[in-house]
């Protein structure tokens, strides 16, 4: 198959991390890929391998504006893929007009967002010959808001992006826990809270930091916020005004976030805006438990009570009881949530398994002739 993974710009988010990701594992399977955004560079550009994925950016400098897709119906009528994938907000509102001017293609939308979606996005949602939902809450709500039909859904949840953490007994894993930890002026019996996202005011972090701020005195914790983006700053100001910056860290973007995980002890995320979040299952992976506000698909990330529990949004003090509980809790109740965390994780979000579902969609839409026009009528 000629497949083609549309996105508006290789930035750190984990949609982002999803497309190099599949366009990668695409291309490994025997299919030639291409990997088209709009604006050139971004954070994660040079993680794409040019030996195995055709990397085309549409706009000859970035100009900034993530809609703007000079070209793009030629662009795509000259590479005449069998299978358009459309990953990010920008690329789904482009996503029902590419299937009308390629009717052969098989154009396929994704939900993978909490965030309301704009009208050209909701068209798309009518045109395309299918639409992939990365968590069931997703499904759901393109089911119940949208009107979509559920034959027409798929349900494909994200894919591991980094590998799993070495053994907990692993001497080199321990030594590299311990450095990491220093580095950062973290004890071994300090308790730390991990969060891995961009800093953008729906990511929520300063309500991590209030809540963080609110943990009993006597608890030793740090919150490590990994992660760039506009709104962190205004993180780094609020550490100050409520007397925690001493306890929280800033460790920037990093493009491999692996050894953060092996070094915290918990995943916390207040997000307010989700569909599945790839920096929960990826702890998970890593054996850490998670606490969570809840949002679209946050359920679906852990095994409640067991490798992760979902505060009601809001609840400050639920959460950090449940912070609370988990830092006192004996070293023989932590590891067993640990390796059920690392089971459940590596299991429900293999690689292998999502990147063969997508695989099998995909050939089962290019053998349907005909399904565009119909879809067209039906909707259009």
């Amino acid at each position: 198959m000629k497949i083609l993974v549309v996105q508006d710009r290789l930035r750190s988010g984990g949609t982002e991390r999803q497309s190099v990701l599949l366009a990668h594992a695409f291309a490994a399977a025997g299919h030639a890929v291409t990997l088209l955004t709009f604006r050139p560079g971004g954070a994660l550009a040079g993680t794409v391998d040019p030996a195995a994925v055709s990397h085309v950016a549409l706009q000859p400098f970035d100009t900034g504006l993530d809609w703007f897709a000079p070209g793009l119906s030629g662009r795509v009528a000259r590479l005449r893929p069998d299978v358009i994938l459309c990953m990010g907000r920008m690329a789904n509102c482009r996503a029902g007009g590419l299937q009308r001017r390629n009717p052969a293609a098989a154009v396929i939308a994704t939900m993978r967002t909490g965030k309301p979606l704009p009208r050209l996005f909701r068209r798309s949602l009518r045109l395309a010959r299918a639409v992939v939902a990365n968590s069931r809450d997703a499904r759901d709500r393109l089911v119940r808001a949208h009107g979509v039909p559920p034959e027409k859904i798929s349900v494909i949840h994200n894919s591991l992006v980094f590998p799993a953490a070495p053994s907990p007994d692993s001497g080199d894993a321990d030594a590299a826990r311990a450095a990491l930890r220093a580095r950062h002026g973290a004890a071994p019996s300090t308790f730390v809270l991990l969060c891995v996202a961009m800093f953008r005011p729906e990511k929520n972090q300063r309500e991590l930091i209030e809540i963080a701020a609110g943990l009993p005195s006597g608890l030793d914790w740090q919150l490590w916020l990994a992660g760039d983006g506009p709104a962190r700053a205004a993180c780094d100001r609020l550490a100050a005004g409520r007397g925690v910056s001493a306890r929280v860290r800033f460790p920037g973007f990093l493009r491999d976030p692996a050894p953060l995980y092996a070094a915290a002890d918990a995943a916390v995320h207040a997000s307010s805006s989700e569909s599945l979040s790839n920096f929960l299952i990826e702890a998970q992976a890593h054996g850490l438990p998670a606490i969570a506000a809840e949002a679209q698909g946050i359920a679906e990330c852990f095994v409640p009570g067991v490798t992760g529990w979902m505060i009601p949004r809001g609840d400050r003090a639920a959460f950090r009881a449940a912070l609370e509980r988990l830092a006192r809790a004996p070293a023989g109740e932590r590891a067993p949530r640990g390796e059920a965390a690392r089971a459940f994780a590596r299991t429900t979000f293999d690689t292998a398994r999502q990147v063969a579902a997508y695989l099998d969609l995909f050939s089962t839409l290019i053998r349907t002739p005909g399904h565009d026009e119909q879809t067209t009528r039906r909707f259009g």
